[in-house]
């Protein structure tokens, strides 16, 4: 006898790792019926709905993975604490387009005046543009020799780029010397 179809149906979607779809079947279908979709824009919107759990349970893992040392995002900086710095400037950095052009950035100053929640926030945004990220503070002790050697360890060359024998897919290393 076969199973229901439910059943079956459910145990598909777990095979095909559509969790989203599977745990949110009967709301999703309950919501194509009161707004009328055809068989084609129901699959749109089932689909929709499981890219978006799927970013967010990567985005939600890769912020576990950076180790971050605490959570900040860009839009908590005080910038008129700051206004040397320009918010052009972060903005156009938030947008991540460095990395892919293998360029680095450097945020110099004395302490407290905001360079790691810049590299956080910086980084949390790399995460959102769909980077790998990893967080590493460094005493002033190491060397920066020692560091390029770490960040090399990590999957990652001294310019950022991925080192393709490493089998890692980090694209971002944030570093942080004390």
């Amino acid at each position: 006898m076969r199973a229901a179809v439910p059943d079956r149906l459910s145990d598909m979607l777990t095979r095909l790792k559509l969790t989203g779809i599977r745990d949110q079947l009967d709301g999703l279908l309950d919501e194509a019926g009161r707004q009328d979709l055809s068989l084609r824009e129901t699959l749109v919107l089932l689909c929709e709905r499981e890219i978006a759990r799927k970013d967010e349970r990567r985005i939600e893992m890769t912020l576990k993975l950076a180790r971050f040392p605490f959570v900040r995002d860009l839009s908590g900086f005080d910038f008129a604490a700051q206004p040397s710095l320009d918010p052009k400037q972060v903005r156009e950095l938030a947008g991540a387009r460095w990395i892919p052009n293998g360029e680095n950035v450097l945020l110099l100053g004395p302490p407290g005046v905001g360079k790691t929640h810049l590299a956080v926030g910086l980084g949390r945004e790399a995460i959102l543009a769909g980077h790998s990220v990893q967080f590493v503070r460094y005493l002033r002790a190491r060397s920066l020799a020692t560091c390029f050697t770490s960040a090399r360890t990590m999957g990652v060359s001294s310019s950022c780029r991925p080192v393709s024998n490493s089998g890692c897919r980090l694209t971002t290393l944030v570093l942080e010397f004390d």
